[in-house]
């Protein structure tokens, strides 16, 4: 894949998550959760929108809501589980998504708030004004997806170096 080939990060929040008695990390998702991600998934695919890379948290309910997306793909993508995503910030995310191989042109993150949003938020540079003002006044939902455009390679990828294209929530 060429440099000048735009790339395509979608930003992907866990699905809505159960509050049990057990470690933060091991939270499924409750059962709202559970049928929303299926919903995004859907969407996906009737966007066109088909990653070829998903890198997800590897808590429980990223895992979850990944596998209920995911089963609702064309095509699931190679998945790598990356223990840095749990809790990450936005500059942390950004790292990861700098690693990305050359030769894909559309990554998934798969992770948690705030640092899915602020992630969003800081790629951003222009946006359509339509999925903007949806971002602000909604906030990143449970389940919801942010997709960016990004024109160079991954490792260039830095605050404002982004278009925000689309923001989906499952209650569109």
């Amino acid at each position: 894949m060429s440099v000048d080939t735009p790339r395509r990060i979608i930003v992907l929040r866990h699905a809505k998550a159960d509050w049990p008695s057990v470690p933060d990390q091991e939270r499924p998702l409750a059962d709202r959760g559970r049928r929303d991600a299926p919903n995004t998934g859907r969407w996906l695919a009737s966007s066109g929108i088909e990653p070829e890379l998903a890198l997800c948290s590897p808590a429980e309910r990223t895992r979850e809501t990944w596998k209920l997306v995911a089963h609702e793909l064309p095509h699931r993508p190679r998945t790598v589980y990356d223990e840095r995503l749990y809790e990450a910030s936005p500059g942390e995310l950004i790292t990861v998504v700098q690693e990305t191989p050359e030769d894909v042109g559309t990554v998934l993150v798969i992770g948690h708030n705030p640092g899915v949003q602020g992630l969003a938020e800081v790629l951003a540079g222009e946006a359509e004004a339509e999925a903007l003002g949806r971002l602000r006044q909604t906030g990143f939902p449970t389940a919801a997806v942010a997709v960016l455009e990004h024109d160079g390679s991954w490792k260039s990828v830095e605050p404002g170096s982004a278009r925000l294209t689309t923001f989906y929530t499952p209650k569109d």
